[in-house]
C-alpha cells in the first residue's frame, strides 16, 4: 500500500536508478525514474512529486540545471531536492545548496541515511505548507496530527476552539494589511495568555483566518478563556480608526443599501474536555467544540466576547 507520497529519481545509471526504485517502493512511495534532465522537467511539469532525488552528472544536462528550472518556476519551487552524485568537493556542494537544493548525499551512499534525509525532507516542506504565512501558527494535518497524538494520552487536557466574530466585515472596510495584523495580534495574544496561565506542552493552532484552536494542559482551561477574552475585548478596538472605535461600528460598502452597520469584532469560545468527554475520533472533539461555540454566540449574551464551556 502507497503512503500516498510521490519521489521522482532523477538517475542515468540503471542500476541505482533500479536499486532505489525497489528500496522506496518497499517503504511504500510511489517512485518515478527519470534518466535524463528534461525527461524530469516534463515529468515535474505533468505530476508534482513530494520529493527528487537529482543525480548532477546527466547525459543531456547537469543536476544544477534542472534544479535551477524548478526552483524558478513558481509550480515547482516549494519541491524538496536532494542532490546524489559522486563529487565531493565543497565547492560542488556549495553551489547546489545556493540553487535551493534541501540536502546533499555523496555516493557511495548509505541507502539508510538516505531514507531519513527523505522523510525529513518531506516533512519539513509539510510542515511549511500547513502553516499559516501570517501567523505562523500549523494549520491542517498538523493540527490533525497533535489532535490524533492525544487521543489515547494518560492525562486530561482541553480543546478550545476561538472565533473572532466580524472578521470578513472588518476585512471588507480595512483591506489585507489590517486583516493580517489582526491575524498577527491574535496570535500574540494567545501566546502571551499561554505564558501567564498555560503549560509549557500547550498547542496553538489556526486553521481559517478567523479560527485560531488551543489545546491545554491546565487544569482550569476556564480561567485561559476568560482572560483571553478579556485580553481581547480590550485590546481589539486598536484596529479600527478613532472614529469606529467611538461609535462602536463600522460602516461596510453594501450594493443594495449602499453602506450597512457591523459590529466591531468580537470573541466567542467553546471547549471540550478529557475529563468530562471521552470521544472516538478528532472529528468529533473539533465539531463538539464547535458547536458549544456556536451556542454561544446564539445565546443570549452581552456585546463582548462570549465565553461558552462545558466541563
Amino acid at each position: 500500500m502507497s503512503n500516498g507520497r510521490t519521489i521522482l529519481v532523477v538517475e542515468d545509471d540503471f542500476d541505482i536508478a533500479n536499486m532505489l526504485r525497489i528500496y522506496f517502493s518497499g517503504q511504500q512511495y510511489d517512485v518515478q525514474i527519470a534518466p535524463r534532465g528534461n525527461d524530469a522537467l516534463t515529468m515535474t511539469r505533468k505530476q508534482l512529486p513530494d520529493l527528487i532525488i537529482l543525480d548532477i552528472m546527466l547525459p543531456d544536462m547537469n543536476g544544477y540545471d534542472v534544479c535551477r528550472e524548478l526552483r524558478t518556476t513558481s509550480r515547482t519551487s516549494h519541491i524538496p531536492i536532494i542532490f546524489l552524485t559522486q563529487k565531493d568537493e565543497r565547492s560542488d556542494k556549495i553551489i547546489g545548496l545556493e540553487l535551493g537544493a534541501d540536502d546533499y548525499i555523496t555516493k557511495p551512499f548509505d541507502i539508510e541515511e538516505l531514507k531519513l534525509r527523505v522523510q525529513n525532507a518531506i516533512r519539513s516542506v509539510e510542515i511549511q505548507v500547513n502553516r499559516d504565512p501570517k501567523s505562523g501558527l500549523p494549520k491542517g494535518q498538523i493540527i490533525e496530527d497533535e489532535l490524533r497524538s492525544l487521543m489515547h494520552a494518560d492525562h486530561d487536557w482541553s480543546y478550545i476552539d476561538t472565533k473572532i466574530n466580524n472578521f470578513e466585515a472588518f476585512y471588507e472596510v480595512y483591506g489585507f494589511v489590517a486583516r493580517d495584523e489582526v491575524k498577527k495580534f491574535m496570535t500574540l495574544l494567545i501566546g502571551e495568555v499561554l505564558d501567564e496561565q498555560g503549560t509549557k506542552d500547550d498547542f496553538v493552532g489556526h486553521p481559517a483566518d478567523d479560527n485560531f484552536i488551543i489545546i491545554t494542559h491546565v487544569e482550569d482551561a476556564e480561567k485561559l478563556k476568560r482572560r483571553l477574552a478579556e485580553r481581547f475585548d480590550n485590546d481589539v478596538k486598536q484596529h479600527y480608526s478613532f472614529i469606529d472605535r467611538e461609535r462602536g461600528y463600522i460602516l461596510v460598502p453594501d450594493p443594495v443599501n449602499g453602506e450597512r452597520q457591523e459590529a466591531l469584532m468580537t470573541l466567542s469560545t467553546g471547549s471540550v474536555s478529557t475529563r468530562t468527554h471521552q470521544f472516538s475520533d478528532i472529528r468529533e472533539i473539533v465539531e463538539l467544540a464547535a458547536e458549544d461555540r456556536r451556542r454561544g454566540i446564539s445565546g443570549e449574551a452581552d456585546s463582548g466576547s462570549r465565553i461558552l464551556t462545558s466541563w
